[in-house]
């Protein structure tokens, strides 16, 4: 019998989560499970990013430059500036690489030894969103002591400098990590393969095309300019109609649709089927597997990856590791299982080929390369994969003058999920979730039967419904 997944707060906030204080300091947390992201407007302030980037100035402990990196959003300027700000008060040297994918800021914090960086982006959200990201200087994420010892600072530091950084333009930086990309192919080429590119108007179109050109493609770019009003609207990786739509009218044999800073990743095949980051890590993941370069056979994915994915690894002798949603969680997974590749069904890839950090373009090139060299179009390479469980995800949205923690000791649903669970036996799953964004419960139900997909989860959205919205 298939284990259920009942998870509190599995899905954490992409977004800040709490208020900020009158002073500029956060109440609780401003972390959500990818930086610090919000409104633009009513979220990062200038008084609160100046103050952000002063305190990262006097948290970050290594010596060094800082980076800064940005994707296209209109209020990247004001944003880079009060951080700028704020470093250069705290003593920094801050070096800005200008537009850049967000992987640009890790590989230049350790390729040039630096203290840390920051990359201003909200990844694939709308264009009035913005964030930022913050590296250490050993090009990771802040971990959960990292990020409570810069809030810390938020709350006991005001700005007060003392000796002056200074801030300088790096956009020659950007040269250094395009070629780094060419090199991770090594001698090899694409020549003439039609490939279209989504730059979803965002952080790739500074070298997405550039890079697939110099290495022989036939390149088509949809989306290619940066424009901040435009980053995520109705394209991209979170809308592939615009991606298809190119792919088929060219006859190119693949396309690629980046986010808006292009650190994931969603392929089209020729036939206008959607490889997404399940599929890429189950290709990538056999061909590493074939050549006996992964270890243990040993794949990292989360609870969301489709149970169909699981069942054709396990099957071929691999295994499957699950984590909570969040690369953070699959890069600790990683470390921890020593497992060479992993991800998110959202196109979210970390290899070992640049030290498990997820890249977009990273992940595009690998897919074309070795669509080449085993000699096979991505379709025919598709058809080798598996094939998805039917899955049906239902928002219950839960009143607001409900617990919303209650749904996890509710007896009446639990007793249902377990019903649930029996219906589908080894064959399917129940997923529930809480989200960290919004008052809303996430019910899925996964099995190889699409109706009893559609019948238990409609079912259990009404028990969640009833027992959590009652008068």
């Amino acid at each position: 019998m298939h284990k259920i997944y009942l998870w509190m707060n599995l899905e954490m906030t992409n977004n800040a989560s709490h208020q900020i204080g009158q002073n500029g300091a956060n109440s609780k947390s401003i972390f959500g499970t990818d930086g610090i992201r919000g409104h633009a407007r009513t979220l990062l302030k200038p008084n609160l990013v100046m103050q952000i980037g002063y305190c990262c100035g006097i948290s970050l402990k290594a010596e060094g430059p800082v980076i800064i990196g940005h994707d296209s959003r209109e209020s990247c300027s004001m944003i880079i500036a009060a951080l700028t700000a704020g470093l250069t008060s705290a003593g920094r040297e801050v070096w800005n690489l200008g537009l850049c994918p967000t992987p640009t800021v890790p590989f230049v914090i350790k390729e040039f030894d630096a203290a840390g960086g920051l990359m201003v982006s909200a990844s694939h959200n709308q264009p009035e969103d913005n964030g930022i990201k913050i590296f250490s200087s050993n090009g990771k994420k802040l971990n959960l002591e990292e990020q409570q010892n810069i809030e810390e600072s938020l709350s006991n530091q005001s700005v007060q400098p003392q000796i002056f950084g200074k801030a300088y333009t790096r956009t020659d930086l950007l040269e250094v990590y395009k070629q780094s990309l060419i090199n991770s192919i090594g001698n090899q080429n694409l020549k003439d393969i039609p490939i279209v590119l989504d730059l979803c108007w965002g952080s790739a179109t500074n070298i997405g095309e550039e890079i697939f050109k110099s290495l022989g493609a036939n390149v088509i770019v949809i989306n290619g300019r940066p424009d901040g009003k435009k980053i995520n609207v109705n394209c991209g990786s979170t809308n592939l109609r615009p991606l298809k739509k190119a792919v088929l009218e060219n006859e190119a044999q693949m396309g690629f649709a980046f986010d808006g800073d292009a650190d994931r990743v969603i392929a089209i095949d020729e036939r206008g089927r959607v490889v997404n980051g399940d599929h890429i890590l189950y290709l990538w993941g056999s061909y590493l597997k074939n050549k006996k370069e992964l270890f243990e056979d040993r794949l990292v994915a989360t609870v969301m990856s489709n149970l169909g994915f699981e069942k054709a690894w396990e099957s071929q002798g691999g295994i499957l590791e699950r984590t909570l949603i969040g690369d953070q969680h699959v890069h600790e997974k990683i470390i921890a299982t020593h497992a060479k590749l992993g991800g998110e069904q959202s196109g979210h890839i970390l290899s070992s080929i640049n030290g498990y950090c997820g890249d977009g373009l990273l992940s595009a090139l690998q897919l074309s390369y070795i669509s080449k060299s085993l000699s096979l179009r991505l379709s025919e390479w598709l058809n080798q994969s598996f094939t998805p469980y039917p899955q049906k995800l239902i928002n219950v949205p839960i009143n607001k003058k409900t617990i919303r923690s209650s749904w996890s000791s509710s007896k009446s649903i639990k007793e249902e999920v377990q019903k649930a669970e029996l219906a589908l036996g080894d064959q399917g799953r129940v997923l529930i979730r809480e989200s960290g964004t919004e008052a809303i419960l996430r019910v899925m139900v996964e099995s190889k039967d699409e109706d009893l997909v559609n019948t238990l989860s409609l079912h259990l959205a009404k028990i969640a419904d009833n027992n959590l919205n009652a008068a």
